[in-house]
This record gives C-alpha cells, sequence and structure tokens, in this order.
C-alpha cells in the first residue's frame, strides 16, 4: 500500500485488518502458556503433536494426557509436579484439555491408537468419582472413529515396554515419523530410523498381545462396575 500510495486510514484497516487476524491465528494456542511449559520444553513436543496425523501412544502407568479428563488431569498433575503452585497446576490441566480438542476434534482430527497397562486402570487417581469418571471416558472416547484403545491384562506377566511410556508420532511425507520418552525435567525425541523402527517393532508386539478393543471396552466396563459397587 505505501508502494501505491494508499494512505486513507480506513482503507489501509479493510485490507490489514484481516492479514493481522490470519496471523494471529496462526499462532500456537499454548502460546499463553509459555511460562508453565517451557522449562520441561513441553511446548516443544505440542509442536510436533500438532503436526502429526498420528500418535501411537504406550502408557503402563497412567491414561495418555489425550484421554484424560479434567479431574484425572488435575489429579495427576499436582501429584507429580509438586514444584508448582495451584495457579500453574490449573494452567496444566487447561493445556491437557485444549490439546484433546485441537488434536482429536475439529474437521480434521489425528488418529489415537492408546495401548494401555490393566495398572493403568485400576491405580487409583483422585477420588473414587474421579476414576469412575475417567473410565467412563475411556469407553466414549474407544467409540470414536479416530481413536482406539486396548488393554494389556495383567495376565500376560512380563512384555516388550514395561521400561516405560513412549508415544510414536507419524507424519506426511516427506517428514519422518519420531519417538518420543517424556521424562520429569525434560523430554527426549527419537529421530534416527533405527531407533523410529526398533519402538514400531515394539508397538507392534504390544498391540498384538493386548486384548481387542471390544474386549477392551468390556474389561474397562467391569473395572468402572466394580467402583460402583
Amino acid at each position: 500500500m505505501d508502494c501505491y500510495g494508499i494512505d486513507d486510514p480506513a482503507v489501509r484497516a479493510d485490507v490489514l485488518d484481516p492479514v493481522r487476524a490470519d496471523k494471529e491465528q496462526q499462532k500456537p494456542w499454548w502460546r499463553k502458556y509459555s511460562t508453565v511449559l517451557t522449562p520441561t520444553q513441553y511446548d516443544g513436543y505440542l509442536a510436533l503433536e500438532a503436526g502429526a496425523v498420528s500418535l501411537s501412544s504406550y502408557q503402563p502407568m497412567l491414561v495418555p494426557g489425550l484421554l484424560q479428563t479434567e479431574g484425572y488431569a488435575r489429579a495427576v498433575i499436582s501429584r507429580m509436579r509438586m514444584d508448582l503452585t495451584p495457579q500453574q497446576v490449573e494452567a496444566l490441566v487447561k493445556v491437557r484439555i485444549e490439546r484433546q480438542h485441537s488434536r482429536l476434534g475439529g474437521d480434521q482430527p489425528a488418529k489415537l491408537w492408546a495401548i494401555l497397562d490393566e495398572a493403568v486402570v485400576r491405580r487409583a487417581v483422585g477420588s473414587e468419582a474421579v476414576m469412575r469418571d475417567q473410565l467412563d471416558w475411556l469407553l466414549t472416547a474407544g467409540e470414536q472413529p479416530n481413536i482406539t484403545v486396548q488393554l494389556l491384562p495383567f495376565s500376560l506377566g512380563a512384555y516388550p515396554g514395561l521400561y516405560g511410556p513412549f508415544v510414536i508420532l507419524t507424519f506426511t511425507d516427506p517428514t519422518p515419523d519420531l519417538v518420543w520418552l517424556e521424562n520429569p525435567r525434560n523430554s527426549v525425541y527419537l529421530e534416527t530410523a533405527d531407533d523410529v523402527d526398533h519402538y514400531k517393532e515394539v508397538y507392534d508386539h504390544l498391540r498384538a498381545c493386548a486384548l481387542g478393543p471390544s474386549e477392551t471396552r468390556t474389561r474397562i466396563a467391569q473395572i468402572s462396575k466394580e467402583l460402583r459397587s
């Protein structure tokens, strides 16, 4: 507009306002939570998760963040992050819920395949009411077309994967897949083909060992019923 000599403030506003609005929309939604995300580099993971088309999650201890209810998330974060103030805990709870809406909802939701150890759904996190709500949500979420939930029953005994949780993030070509490992103070990304292939092989084994989605729903419903008795 400077080049063409457009000086009228009203005309300039008509052109520039949509441009500014578009730029604002392109800012990551989690930027407003940077004070609690940056110290653990969690914002880096959110940026990667935002671009993934599918996520393969394995959790031997806790419900994956993308499937946590607000009450469950609050109980987990407050217990695991004792260094945080109540305000910071609430901020991270909001991040967790916004992640779910951003990645699993909308017009182009990501595909989530979650494999959980049976300990995840039997470990009491928060109150009984919190756990009942969480189990009910797992049942509901598992019925969505882009979400698959499988359970590894106690009867399996030891199996590959017990060393810790991981997430395989898959992107559209030509971006290569990667593996994310969460640590209390930092995050680790594995990008070499050998590392990613190893975790994919482990995940395929876990998927084969786990109860099918239908059997998983039956087992979770049974555990939920036990909490109500």
